[in-house]
């Protein structure tokens, strides 16, 4: 039987932020964020499609302490068919979904694209704009822009229609860190 995280006596407890998400480029990413903003944020990474559910994500809050401020987050790519369907059916959790794959969120902080990409298109263009991306890792010049141009990518997100292709809902999470730290 697991125990439930015992709750600290007189202090008020910041939320946590908890993201759930499939990859390890995805999990760099808000470690990065988690770093350079220095929020409580949790990742629980490489979490197949298949795997996330309701009863996993509770499982996966019972050892930790919580409050009724934390938030849920759900970064995955919309590359697999039926993700879409199959994320929605998890209740409380925003939705951090990028089509075709997290690396068209990166590209949004270089620059706008309208145009309709699949997975490797998009790893292709982020790699003609920074030559040294790989999967997973970030240079020092990439962290930088990923942290300095948040803004702007977020609001070239937010000009686009959620889930279609090309887009990116990350920035309901970039947002709600700037947000916290303010």
């Amino acid at each position: 039987m697991a125990r439930k995280a015992k709750q600290p006596r007189g202090k008020k407890m910041n939320p946590t932020f908890f993201v759930f998400c499939e990859g390890k480029t995805e999990a760099a990413y808000v470690d990065l964020l988690r770093r350079s903003f220095r929020v409580p944020v949790e990742i629980i990474a490489r979490v197949s499609d298949s795997n996330i559910s309701q009863p996993y994500i509770d499982r996966c809050k019972r050892d930790r302490f919580t409050t009724q401020d934390d938030k849920t987050f759900l970064m995955f790519d919309l590359d697999v068919p039926g993700m879409l369907e199959h994320l929605r059916k998890v209740k409380d959790a925003i939705l951090l979904l990028s089509n075709p794959c997290i690396e068209y969120w990166f590209v949004l902080h270089y620059k706008d694209t309208q145009k309709e990409l699949s997975s490797a298109e998009c790893l292709a263009l982020l790699r003609s704009i920074d030559a040294d991306y790989a999967k997973g890792t970030f240079s020092t010049a990439m962290k930088k822009v990923l942290i300095d141009s948040i803004e702007d990518a977020a609001n070239r997100a937010k000009a686009k229609e959620a889930y279609t292709n090309p887009s990116s809902t990350v920035h309901l999470l970039t947002d709600e860190i700037v947000k916290y730290k303010n």
